[in-house]
């Protein structure tokens, strides 16, 4: 059976619509959570197609679907390709990603997520990984940490905020939520304390888990495992990500031009399916807040001849 506590999914009709989903094809679900998502995938296909969902956090394994479609790989997305492979599949029909961190891993007190709870500084999705939010604060140099901070946070005063943090350190590692919170606190614009501690742990958590470039490395590989005319379906919460996945469905690279071949046609292995990013309707942030910042992005790969 499902929780239903342990994710909502996300614009869950939109992305089964843009998936355009094929009763006998073979789809992945590469961030699994709570299930939501491959659950209506499966309602979907019949009986000789194939689901395939990945998730790194062994939370996630008790949610698994007991149907004989559908196989759970304890992956991170960004092997993708070579765990397909080692499941005989070559190439799939659609690939969806919702990259958002899901309800239950913020609700979860002690994995260290959420500004909400006192906690040890945790934030790792892979339980078993060894870098965690307290080795960066305390062990990475202080330029390491203005670049986290103003690179993944996006914070206006990230150099102070790196000074202040190796500075405090010198007495006492900083390691739980509140000793956090307590050290930065001159540094936090008055009136806007959630959202700056909020860009802080995203800092954090997009390095601890090396979100990005996990993401980069996923994209790269949906170029091959994505059957012509396959379905690429991403939905990102915040700026950093959804540039990347722009970037990538528009021009098949994630900086620079579109490559041009002799003639000065376009190289790229995506026809952008929705032009503007698809949000969530009103009715649904009101219901579910985490669908506010989310952007919902569709491409189909085109394989030319």
């Amino acid at each position: 059976m499902s929780n239903p506590v342990y994710h909502v999914p996300v614009m869950l009709q939109e992305c089964i619509a843009a998936l355009d989903i094929k009763p006998n094809g073979v789809y992945v679900d590469v961030t699994f959570g709570g299930g939501g998502h491959s659950r209506e995938i499966l309602k979907h296909l019949g009986p000789d197609g194939r689901l395939f969902a990945f998730d790194q956090d062994p939370d996630a394994l008790q949610n698994a679907i007991d149907d004989p479609r559908f196989r759970l790989v304890h992956q991170n997305f960004k092997f993708l390709k070579n765990s397909l492979r080692l499941e005989g599949v070559r190439q799939v029909d659609g690939i969806l990603a919702d990259l958002g961190v899901s309800s239950h891993q913020f609700d979860d007190a002690e994995r260290g997520f959420s500004i909400r709870f006192e906690a040890n500084l945790d934030m790792r999705m892979d339980q078993v990984a060894d870098l965690d939010a307290a080795k960066i604060l305390n062990m990475y140099a202080e330029e390491e940490l203005h670049r986290i901070f103003g690179m993944y946070g996006e914070i206006q005063n990230a150099k102070s905020l790196a000074k202040t943090i190796a500075t405090a350190r010198l007495s006492k590692p900083v390691t739980s939520v509140t000793q956090l919170k307590e050290v930065i606190k001159s540094l936090v614009p008055r009136g806007k304390e959630h959202k700056y501690h909020a860009q802080v742990f995203q800092a954090l958590r997009i390095e601890v888990n090396k979100e990005l470039e996990a993401l980069t490395d996923f994209l790269e590989q949906t170029v091959p495992v994505l059957k012509n005319e396959g379905r690429l379906v991403v939905m990102s919460y915040h700026s950093l990500e959804d540039r990347l996945v722009k970037n990538f469905i528009a021009k098949g690279k994630f900086k620079g031009e579109v490559e041009k071949d002799f003639f000065g046609n376009e190289i790229k292995p995506f026809q952008v399916i929705s032009r503007k990013a698809i949000v969530a309707t009103d009715e649904e942030v009101q219901q579910n807040n985490r669908a506010r910042s989310a952007k919902l992005r569709v491409a189909q790969r085109v394989e030319k001849d």
